[in-house]
């Protein structure tokens, strides 16, 4: 029997994490001559070539009765995916949908990482649905970390890791040039978010200006997905004095997000578990060292996945994140020869870690299921 895999994916854009993963899976899925069905959120383009229905509720923004908007795509599902052998979810929420629509055929859910609480955080009677669909199915999780989180939640939960990918190509170009008079970038890119620890950095500037004095930190990413906790950024920045040397810059154009990338020293994003939140893999890390920066990132979470420890990168512990994140970035910074040796090493590894390479490993996840 053939291989026709039934997907069901969250819009396919790069709009957002979920997103961003399934688009990549399923285009170096269709290159490596997978037959595929998909079935999309309505917010979702279509694709030459690949059969996408986008006719499910939208998870970024989440549509209001999202649950109950699930249950009744369900007829309209399972026809869709009637000749599909295996079927695969690409996004924790729709997870009971996939168990749903799969019935004795094989079912696969890719956790990504906080969203593998949904079997506690959703709502009764629905909580239930989520615990029987991820009990039913082979968890692929993005990360060592999260297979962790969610054997916890699930102890009888069968889990594998596949790592995800990144486009090694979009940074390949990126060369670092640095000038002796040039002042030393720190980069963060990412939605400022608790989980993602720009606030610990910020906080970590203040030791690091006193080794480097000249020191930037660049802070790329959304600022207005938790408007409290820029503020608390925004706050630490005056009462220290830095706003000569930290610089929250939002939403920038590609153009600008790689020539900023070309200009840093370091990339450095202290994931911080922030409740049942938590850094699922890291992708920004693996990112940073496909532009060939070494990179710092934090343990207990994903990032211990992302980074190779004093080989692409630092790692330390959140629990001594104030100590030990200055002593990091400050090493980094005052020896360009060993940040410029793990940036290389690290782009060896993105470069190993493409999504053509994760789709080898899905394809020989899916015939071992077969």
């Amino acid at each position: 029997m053939s291989l026709h895999i039934g997907i069901i994916a969250p819009d396919l854009t790069m709009k957002h994490g979920w997103a961003q993963h399934s688009l990549s899976l399923i285009k170096a899925l269709h290159k490596a001559g997978v037959q595929l069905t998909v079935v999309a959120a309505r917010n979702s383009p279509l694709f030459e070539g690949i059969e996408v229905h986008p006719i499910l509720p939208a998870l970024v923004p989440r549509e209001r009765g999202l649950t109950l908007k699930l249950l009744a795509q369900i007829p309209a599902v399972r026809k869709l995916l009637r000749d599909c052998n295996l079927i695969h979810v690409l996004a924790e929420p729709y997870a009971f949908l996939g168990a749903s629509v799969a019935g004795n055929r094989p079912l696969l859910i890719t956790a990504h990482g906080s969203y593998v609480h949904i079997v506690e955080n959703e709502r009764w009677p629905f909580n239930l649905l989520y615990r029987r669909a991820f009990l039913q199915s082979t968890l692929i999780c993005v990360s060592h970390y999260t297979a962790k989180v969610a054997q916890v939640l699930l102890p009888t939960i069968k889990t594998i890791v596949i790592n995800n990918g990144v486009d090694a190509e979009r940074f390949a170009h990126i060369q670092h040039l640095h000038k002796p008079d040039d002042k030393p970038i720190v980069l963060a890119v990412g939605a400022l978010k608790g989980r993602k620890g720009q606030l610990e950095l910020v906080q970590a500037m203040p030791t690091v200006l006193k080794q480097v004095p000249n020191a930037q930190c660049i802070l790329i990413g959304s600022l207005t997905n938790e408007p409290d906790y820029v503020r608390r950024i925004q706050e630490a920045i005056a009462a220290q004095n830095l706003g000569d040397h930290v610089h929250l810059l939002g939403h920038v154009s590609e153009e600008t997000l790689l020539d900023t990338y070309s200009r840093a020293n370091l990339f450095v994003l202290p994931s911080m578990n922030d409740g049942w939140k938590f850094e699922g893999y890291g992708l920004v890390h693996l990112e940073a060292s496909a532009a060939g920066l070494p990179v710092i990132g934090t343990t207990d979470c994903g990032a211990e996945d992302a980074i190779d420890n004093e080989v692409t990168g630092l790692l330390v512990p959140q629990s001594q994140v104030t100590e030990k994140l200055p002593e990091a970035i400050i090493r980094l910074l005052n020896n360009p020869q060993l940040a410029a040796q793990m940036g290389a090493a690290g782009r060896l590894k993105a470069q190993r870690q493409t999504w053509d390479t994760v789709a080898g490993e899905m394809i020989a996840l899916y015939n071992s299921q077969r």
